[in-house]
C-alpha cells in the first residue's frame, strides 16, 4: 500500500514539474491556450464555456451567444460574451471572476462600442481596447 501511494504521488509530482510553461521566445506570438471560465448568470446557475457561439428562442425572442477568449499583452486571459436579442446588445467582460456587462452603443463597419459609466470597450475586428479611467487595456482574440 505505501509503494502504490509513493509511486502515485511521484508520477503526480513528476507530471506537475515536466508540465511547466517556457515563457520565453517571441512574445509578439499569441501562444495556443484552452481556458476555462465559470459565469454565474442572473439565475444564479453556474455556466462553463469555452469559446463558441450559440443561439437559443425562449419566449419566441431569438438571442444569439458569441463567446471568445482574449488575451492582453501581459499574457492574462479574459472571456467575452457577445450577446446579441433583438431589443439589446451586450458584451461581458469575465476575468478575476468578476464579470462587467456593458451594452451597446455604437456600431459602424469599422468598429463596434459598448459602454457603460466609466468603462468603454471598443471591438475593432479581433481586437478588444478596453478603457476605464483611461487606463487602456488592449486585448486580441486567441484561437482556441
Amino acid at each position: 500500500m505505501k509503494k502504490e501511494l509513493i509511486i502515485g504521488v511521484s508520477l503526480i509530482v513528476l507530471s506537475l514539474i515536466s508540465c511547466g510553461k517556457n515563457e520565453s521566445g517571441n512574445k509578439g506570438t499569441i501562444k495556443l491556450e484552452t481556458s476555462e471560465t465559470k459565469v454565474v448568470d442572473n439565475n444564479g446557475t453556474m455556466d462553463t464555456l469555452t469559446s463558441g457561439s450559440s443561439t437559443s428562442i425562449v419566449n419566441g425572442n431569438k438571442t444569439e451567444t458569441k463567446s471568445s477568449i482574449y488575451k492582453a499583452v501581459d499574457g492574462t486571459l479574459v472571456k467575452v460574451i457577445f450577446t446579441e436579442t433583438s431589443k439589446e446588445s451586450t458584451l461581458a467582460i469575465t476575468s478575476n471572476k468578476k464579470t462587467f456587462t456593458l451594452p451597446k452603443i455604437k456600431s459602424d463597419a469599422k468598429e463596434t462600442i459598448y459602454q457603460k459609466d466609466d468603462m468603454k470597450a471598443t471591438v475593432k475586428g479581433d481586437s478588444l481596447i478596453l478603457d476605464q479611467d483611461n487606463n487602456i487595456i488592449q486585448l486580441v482574440k486567441t484561437k482556441i
